[in-house]
């Protein structure tokens, strides 16, 4: 079970203690990512310059240690006023009263499942910030060399499986793709989806993984092993399934939007590869997670925390972002990061 945060009375200092909305105050607003922190300081420094008695404070946590970090802030009462939530820790925090609900904020401007993640009992709990999907990435050279056509959004699972035979050619050590199952979001959750199947049910009280659809989801990939057109568990343990792709030992990778950063920078994949949406099952599903700025509970500036929130929610903030590597959540301003890639 999850173990719950246990809250205590004590609130974060406070630099005016009257409430005065007003009144001069810093915000601290907590990240994970060092690349976005360059993006975040100048939205910190554009909102100030906006409203010149909030001052945001951004402090960096490495993701390695963010959560550690985050939990034991929370437990003493101390979280910060605002601070990045992902779909797996949102729960925890907010039914132990770790976050305060966010203001009124239009929910169309954001993707639908996005503003559900951060929801709980009809409660808004956080503004999307950025999301990340999953695409088919391939290499061009490959697919050029067997005589195969680059995938398209006519691809379906019979395309896939009749192209990833094409890719494989024992001789040289060349795999279709890597059948990485121990990526969920980028791998199983994908085709689970896609088959019909699902993961957890919509009332959240049982697996989705007895369920025939569901195996034929997983089945995807394991006839891929079984068939040689993807290495084995022992080879993908040896070598990291990313890197595979990117010194050509496999034809297609199924891989999240941040990946752009990482091909369109490392020298090999650069000029090779390319990307396209994930071939149809039973019908056409990709996984989208996305994370939300959220709001402390205990925090004593929640005004001009929400003034800030909906600041970071904003399509001038979108398009800082895109710039800055990240799919915006704003609806209509996705096609910068698609530009800036």
């Amino acid at each position: 079970g999850t173990a719950a945060l246990m809250m205590t009375t004590a609130a974060c200092g406070s630099s005016d203690g009257s409430g005065d909305k007003n009144a001069k105050v810093t915000l601290s607003y907590a990240i994970w990512d060092k690349n976005q922190v360059p993006a975040m300081q100048q939205l910190a420094s554009a909102f100030t310059k906006e409203n010149p008695n909030i001052t945001i404070d951004v402090q960096l946590t490495p993701w390695e240690t963010y959560w550690t970090k985050l939990k034991a802030a929370a437990t003493g009462g101390a979280a910060p006023d605002v601070f990045w939530m992902n779909g797996p820790n949102f729960q925890l925090y907010a039914t132990n009263g770790v976050l305060a609900p966010v203001g009124d904020y239009d929910t169309a401007n954001y993707p639908k499942s996005l503003v559900d993640l951060y929801t709980v009992d009809g409660k808004h709990y956080g503004v999307p910030k950025d999301f990340d999907t999953v695409g088919l990435w391939y290499n061009k050279s490959l697919f050029d060399a067997a005589g195969v056509k680059y995938p398209d959004a006519t691809w379906t699972w019979d395309t896939f499986k009749a192209a990833a035979a094409k890719l494989t050619d024992k001789a040289k050590g060349q795999f279709a793709i890597a059948a990485n199952l121990t990526s969920a979001q980028e791998y199983q959750y994908n085709t689970i989806y896609q088959a019909g199947g699902y993961v957890i049910s919509p009332d959240g009280k049982s697996s989705g993984y007895a369920d025939p659809a569901t195996i034929q989801g997983l089945k995807f990939w394991t006839d891929l092993i079984a068939a040689h057109q993807s290495p084995d568990l022992k080879t993908m343990t040896d070598t990291a399934p990313i890197n595979l792709f990117e010194s050509g030992k496999t034809a297609m990778y199924y891989g999240g939007s941040w990946d752009a950063a990482e091909f369109t920078t490392n020298s090999y994949t650069r000029s090779k590869v390319d990307v396209a949406v994930l071939p149809k099952g039973v019908k056409q599903a990709t996984i989208i997670h996305g994370i939300a700025n959220v709001i402390g509970a205990k925090s004593t500036h929640k005004d001009q925390a929400w003034k800030f929130v909906q600041y970071l929610g904003s399509k001038d903030a979108a398009e800082v972002e895109a710039k800055a590597g990240v799919i915006p959540a704003f609806n209509g301003t996705q096609q910068a990061w698609v530009q800036a890639h």
